[in-house]
């Protein structure tokens, strides 16, 4: 009879070419404090959606899931059920695996939510959000939830949405909150930055990067350069990936 010790419990995120994972070093530490020799983490790079089920078949210890770019809406169809909050998002990236099948979860807001709240002040009242994938549909819930009224910016912007030529002094004016919830920016490819005139950016701007390194994006240097408050989002990544640990740890 195989006892309690000897059981594996492993865990992984899934994504393409994600060789640069925060989760994996986040929990491969946070087994070793805990003492869980048993628990394991690993990178899925998966180089379509399609390879998700025989991932799972080819690794059925596997008790719970991150899931990042681009997989966090196409993983959806998968999900035996979704979080109520999951749902209204509309993008997974946190999985629970247990008897009952798949159930897809949302973290990202919990962590961006609580990672941000310490910045907002009374004169950040409207956000830009500059991307449109799976991530911004979080950041938008957050704002919804905020009662702050946010635009998406994207290179091609659908309706009630702005292209990036459209950004200008008066909508800068008007939108002081700025999150990037694009790649652009991120390690090795780190002179890249999201297209957006950085002249008009001033003391009462906020510029939060989902990317967490290089520590300060190109992105944040230039709100910072113009006396703008910057945060980047290694503390959304830590909140987030608590969250999904107390959802793995939770009762069926």
């Amino acid at each position: 009879m195989e006892k309690k010790e000897d059981k594996q419990f492993k865990f992984g995120l899934i994504g393409k070419d994600i060789s640069y994972s925060f989760s994996r070093g986040y929990f491969a530490e946070k087994f070793k404090l805990l003492g869980l020799g048993n628990h394991s983490y690993v990178n899925f790079d998966l180089p379509e959606i399609e390879v998700f089920e025989k991932l799972l078949s080819d690794n059925p210890e596997v008790k719970g899931l991150n899931v990042t770019i681009p997989y966090k809406e196409a993983i959806i169809p998968y999900m035996t059920k979704l979080d109520a909050k999951a749902e209204k998002i509309g993008a997974v990236n946190t999985i629970k695996v247990n008897k009952n099948g798949l159930t897809g979860y949302n973290t990202d807001f919990y962590g961006f939510q609580k990672s941000i709240e310490p910045f907002l002040k009374k004169h950040h009242k409207k956000a830009l959000i500059l991307g449109t994938g799976g991530a911004s549909k979080a950041i938008a819930f957050v704002f919804e939830e905020l009662n702050i009224p946010y635009k998406l910016v994207s290179r091609n912007p659908k309706k009630n949405q702005l292209s990036y030529q459209e950004l200008d002094k008066a909508i800068l004016d008007e939108f002081t909150i700025l999150v990037n919830c694009t790649p652009l920016g991120t390690h090795p490819n780190v002179n890249q930055k999201p297209d957006i005139p950085y002249i008009y950016l001033k003391e009462n701007h906020l510029l939060f990067d989902l990317i967490y390194n290089p520590e300060k994006t190109a992105f944040l240097l230039e709100g910072e350069s113009r006396g703008a408050s910057i945060c980047n989002g290694h503390r959304m990544l830590e909140l987030q990936a608590e969250k999904a640990w107390e959802i793995w740890n939770s009762k069926p």
